[in-house]
């Protein structure tokens, strides 16, 4: 198997070499959602149509895909693959979906909505410090790992406490990985500068070809800017030029400002995995070879 996260956004890369042995699984967090075309940059519907894609397009706007979905649904997409004698080619920049996926994702029981909502009404009520010094002392060991103003994970360790009656840190043992041992690891980088550069030509290229109209359209069609798709980069800001908030230029510009911090992220995330090769995107000579030696019995 083979990981492939793109961490500056080519996949066009993973097209050309991926040839006829292997369909590709997308790890990006946005394209995952149907009608976020723009903003998140899918691949064309040629690309789609010469190599077999899953997980893009994959579920409504309104749906909160999370890690473990993404673990759910990569297995169902890998099995499929393996059967049909082909390899998955697993490509995103989406480093929490990596990682869960190859190294392991706690066994965590579904939580129910009605108690996600509970909680939501109780943020508003009793505010983000009183619901964090609730979950240090129901559960420490997380608590202590994570920002008294990360109201995501704030919410995620009470959720979880209350819904199944244990710390969510008591689920970390039980990871369930899969075949991590057979990974091929390739990632792509650029300069720094040449980074900062491709991300606001893409930016503006988005703003160009109807971002703007996209946003528009999944309000109309009831996807308001409070859904977690909404809320991703591009689209938050895009959200708030609608509502008035800012000029189109300054969300263009926050836009990019941004996608730099999260490409910066993105980096930092994936060199803590000592496995990756790093190549450059037009290196392709160097893909191919790692992806031939592999292919023989190499190592990863």
């Amino acid at each position: 198997m083979l990981a492939g996260p793109t961490a500056v956004g080519k996949s066009g890369v993973s097209i050309s070499i991926a040839g006829d042995r292997f369909e590709i699984i997308s790890a990006d967090s946005v394209q995952v959602y149907k009608y976020l075309d723009i903003g998140s940059n899918k691949p064309s519907i040629y690309d789609r149509e010469r190599i077999r894609h899953y997980l893009i397009d994959w579920v409504e706007p309104d749906f909160s895909f999370t890690a473990g979905e993404f673990c759910r649904e990569a297995r169902k997409a890998a099995d499929d693959i393996f059967a049909r004698g082909r390899l998955p080619l697993i490509v995103g920049g989406t480093g929490l979906y990596i990682d869960s996926f190859f190294q392991g994702l706690s066994g965590i029981p579904e939580i129910p909505g009605d108690l996600k909502r509970s909680l939501r009404d109780e943020l508003n009520e009793r505010g983000r410090e009183a619901l964090y010094e609730e979950l240090v002392r129901l559960d420490l060991e997380f608590g202590k790992r994570i920002h008294p103003h990360d109201t995501q994970r704030i919410l995620r360790g009470l959720e979880v406490y209350r819904g199944t009656g244990r710390p969510l840190s008591s689920f970390h043992g039980s990871r369930l990985p899969y075949g991590s041992s057979a990974v091929l690891y390739i990632g792509l980088h650029e300069e720094r500068e040449l980074i900062g550069k491709r991300i606001e030509e893409r930016v503006d290229r988005m703003i160009a070809v109807g971002l703007v109209e996209e946003v528009r359209t999944l309000r109309r069609l009831g996807f308001g800017p409070g859904l977690r798709s909404m809320k991703s980069i591009g689209y938050a800001e895009i959200n708030q030029y609608l509502e008035g908030n800012m000029s189109l230029d300054e969300a263009a510009e926050k836009i990019k400002i941004a996608t730099k911090k999260y490409a910066k992220r993105q980096m930092t995330w994936f060199r803590k995995n000592d496995r990756f090769h790093w190549v450059k995107p037009a290196e392709t000579a160097k893909i191919k070879e790692l992806l031939l030696r592999w292919l023989d019995g190499g190592s990863g």
